[in-house]
């Protein structure tokens, strides 16, 4: 990051990202923090710095389609990669060129990156990943104190690791916001004089490897180890060869620490080019336009990133993998079909980022056990009795707005219960369209889930205090593995009140359930979904014992991790488990109900899409064209194994 709190360092930093822009163009033209070209030091005269943007010479900007623009930028861990989200958003909402992004990162954010740029589809953007690790041992020689560790020495050996091809790039801090298009920067490098614009090849001759190993082991036998990171080593190598630096206008790093006069580098709004959160404090820095830097940063934080979809004007068509395809698919779709609203939400691609928050799964254990689940804003409140009732590992899928996903942020950062435990992955699904698209939502849970086995619940139900450690304990004693196709059924009860007191047993359980205040599971809305259960067996039983399947089975199961998939043309309300559960019935799944275990729906308010199939024939008449089309592909996977499940279906029908 740059220079936290003196002004002798800032002022060099400030030079330092000349270099990068200058040199070998990016030379360290890509790091990860610093990145911006910047202006003179903020120590100088303001009159001087104030006009440097007006004095800069006209830009001409490269043609719109034909270039594509470089980016470089260096990202590890969980809270970067939200953090770089927000930059792309401001890169992607002013850009007219196509970008290539150069992603250096971990294991982690690569992970969280490549599912997040695939889901999103943007048109006209390429993204390459480079492996963090392999920079490593060409830095860990030198002594660092800057809380960045490795990866704030990282620019200094880029060269290494970026394609020999790439002779310019920017490299950008993942904590800016640009305020304008990026290509205005790119056309500065039209202005370089000299040495600026080396080609990467070019970089090798001028001795660049060897130029900064010296300075930097002359400087740490009085240094001992950096405190700002790369950053005293680039300051050492400026002092020394002071033609490398081309000033560039403050304004494109307009840096927002404590110690900054940034008013100089502007004089209207309008001047702005990126602002840069260079503070540790970030949003709650103290500056004289503060105010308006957070509400631009947080007008891209909370932006429909769907939105950015949009194609480049004027331009070919630069689709990214599948996304032509899918339009086309789309394009066919009979806006004046009933079923359009069903058709469209199958057809689309909800952008994912997995792992919101940080994340520390358990150590791996042969028996554990995940809770996947999936929840929208609404049901955020039953996050905390959730926890409560379950210790163990979960995997959660949220579909929210952009704008929500920062709610949540902010409501498990101050939740006691949510903010300890670091065991729980949230997955950000983003909202698009107007159905819930529930087991989509499910297998993105289910796929994030590390464990070898996994609960499939739903979020309004809360497990027996006991319960994660009675499935360990379940399939140890029944000696499963990952290749037995068994389900293990947990059995589902409800309460309409919404003060209840949870039983700590089986035994207190059932006396609730014989006075009245407990019932199972929807047995007087939709019996057929819980009763091969068998729960007069249940009662008494004091063994695992096989069940059957019938027509509209949906139990809440444990299952290998590996189970098959939901089906996600199923969304709204309706049918979703129960394709499921055939599905697992026809890989020969064998369904087994444990004695001891039960989980509890709790009472709340009715969602859009069950309103919808309650009050609409249209809606219900949707959900059965789906169950038709599932079991003709049921037909087709299965063959003649499959015919029980259609006919089934047909005796349900005749007797409804």
């Amino acid at each position: 990051m740059l220079p936290r709190g003196r002004p002798r360092a800032m002022g060099a930093a400030v030079l330092l990202l000349l270099l990068l822009l200058v040199v070998g163009f990016f030379l360290f033209g890509r790091d990860p923090d610093y990145g911006l070209g910047t202006t003179a030091t903020l120590d100088e005269d303001p009159y001087r710095s104030r006009n440097l943007s007006a004095s800069s010479p006209q830009l001409l900007l490269p043609p719109k389609c034909e270039v594509m623009l470089h980016v470089a930028i260096v990202c590890a861990g969980y809270n970067s990669s939200r953090e770089i989200i927000t930059l792309t958003k401001s890169l992607l909402f002013y850009r007219k060129n196509p970008l290539h992004l150069h992603l250096i990162t971990d294991a982690v954010a690569r992970n969280i990156l490549e599912t997040l740029f695939r889901t999103w589809m943007v048109p006209a953007v390429v993204v390459s990943f480079y492996d963090a690790e392999e920079l490593k041992p060409l830095v860990s020689w030198i002594p660092n104190k800057h809380y960045s560790g490795l990866y704030g020495l990282m620019k200094l050996v880029l060269p290494s690791i970026l394609p020999p091809s790439l002779a310019r790039v920017i490299v950008l801090d993942t904590d800016v916001t640009f305020s304008s298009d990026i290509v205005e920067l790119w056309a500065l490098f039209d202005h370089f004089s000299g040495v600026i614009l080396l080609w990467l090849d070019r970089l090798q001759q001028t001795g660049w490897e060897q130029m900064w190993k010296v300075t930097a082991k002359r400087e740490l036998l009085t240094l001992m180890a950096t405190s700002l990171a790369d950053q005293d080593i680039f300051n050492a190598v400026i002092k020394e060869h002071p033609h490398l630096v081309h000033p560039l206008p403050c304004v494109w790093n307009v840096q927002l620490s404590d110690h900054t006069r940034a008013e100089r580098c502007y004089l209207e709004a309008a001047d702005l080019k990126v602002i840069h959160w260079n503070s540790p404090k970030k949003l709650r820095v103290k500056n004289k336009h503060a105010e308006f830097f957070r509400n631009l940063h947080l007008t891209f934080l909370g932006y429909d990133g769907k939105l950015l979809r949009r194609e480049l004007f004027g331009c070919p068509n630069q689709f990214p993998p599948g996304a032509e395809q899918l339009q086309q698919a789309l394009t066919q779709l009979d806006e004046e079909e009933p079923c359009f609203e069903f058709r469209q939400q199958q057809l689309t691609v909800h952008r994912v980022h997995i792992t919101f928050l940080p994340h520390q799964p358990p150590p791996p254990q042969p028996h554990d056990v995940t809770l996947v689940a999936q929840l929208s804003m609404d049901r955020l409140q039953m996050l905390e009795a959730l926890c409560r009732h379950w210790p163990g590992p979960m995997s959660l899928a949220l579909y929210l707005t952009d704008e929500e996903a920062q709610q949540f942020l902010h409501f498990v950062e101050t939740s006691p219960v949510l903010s300890m435990r670091k065991d729980v992955a949230y997955h950000v699904v983003y909202r698009d369209g107007p159905l819930y698209p529930v087991n989509q939502l499910r297998n993105v849970a289910l796929a994030q889930a590390l464990t070898p086995y996994v609960f499939l619940s739903d979020i309004d139900f809360l497990p027996a205090y006991s319960l994660y450690d009675y499935l360990r304990a379940s399939i140890e004693q029944l000696e499963l593995d990952s290749r037995r196709k068994t389900a293990l059924v947990v059995p589902a009860f409800e309460t309409l009140h919404y003060r209840f007191s949870f039983p700590n047993s089986k035994a207190e359980l059932l006396t609730l359930l014989d006075a009245g205040s407990l019932h199972t599971f929807r047995y007087h809305e939709w019996p057929q979904g819980h009763s091969s259960t068998d729960y007069s067996r249940w009662r008494e039983a004091q063994a695992p014992y096989s069940v059957q399947w019938s027509a509209d089975y949906e139990p809440y199961v444990v299952v290998p991790r590996d189970c098959p998939r939901y089906d996600p043309r199923f969304v709204g309300f309706g049918w979703n488990k129960v394709a499921h559960i055939i599905e697992l019935d026809a890989q020969e799944y064998e369904f087994l109900v444990l004695p001891e275990a039960f989980s509890i729906h709790l009472p709340h308010a009715p969602s859009l899409d069950i309103s919808r199939f309650r009050s609409s024939p249209t809606y219900r008449n949707c959900l059965q064209a789906l169950k038709e089309e599932f079991h003709q592909d049921l037909s087709r996977r299965y063959g003649s194994a499959a015919l029980k499940y259609l006919t089934a279906l047909q005796q349900a029908r005749s007797r409804a």
